[in-house]
């Protein structure tokens, strides 16, 4: 009993935490731990800074559809989660940021290993910015999907 209050206490306060703390500075602090997507599909961190990112994830079984190939939506979704990666160290602390629109091309489909999401912003205006996010295998250059969106920057 003693042990549920205290986790729901520790819970408690990681979320008040978390809603006063930019999205970037819980990405630092608390790493993949932050966005609880990441911790789900096992998404690593890589690189995040000038306008670029990069995020890692395991393909694994439980991923594939019915043909056994990559669900097309993780490419987008770890895309997204790159190009927001890669707006968010340009935003002002009070700036947050919602997708106006979003758009995938897929190339070639993966069946195993590491995919490697790279995310750049691709121009920041003050109130609308455009990204593009590529989606590789890891060791590979070869591009499986690429995702275009655009994004309105909102105050917090």
């Amino acid at each position: 009993m003693m042990t549920a209050i205290l986790q729901a206490t520790i819970i408690g306060f990681q979320k008040k935490l978390f809603s006063s703390m930019h999205y970037i500075e819980r990405i630092r602090s608390y790493g993949r731990d932050a966005n609880p997507f990441f911790t789900l599909m096992g998404i690593e961190l890589g690189a995040i800074g000038n306008g670029c990112a990069t995020l890692r994830m395991p393909i694994r079984p439980d991923m594939l559809n019915g043909e056994d190939f990559l669900q097309g939506g993780l490419f987008t979704a770890l895309a997204d989660e790159a190009m927001v990666l890669a707006i968010y160290p340009l935003l002002l602390p009070e700036e947050r940021i919602a997708t106006i629109s979003e758009s995938t091309t897929f190339m070639s489909g993966a069946q195993r290993g590491i995919l490697v999401g790279t995310g750049k912003v691709i121009k920041k205006g003050r109130r609308v910015i455009f990204a593009e996010g590529d989606v590789t295998l890891e060791g590979s250059d070869r591009i499986l999907s690429r995702s275009t969106a655009t994004f309105m920057v909102t105050k917090a």
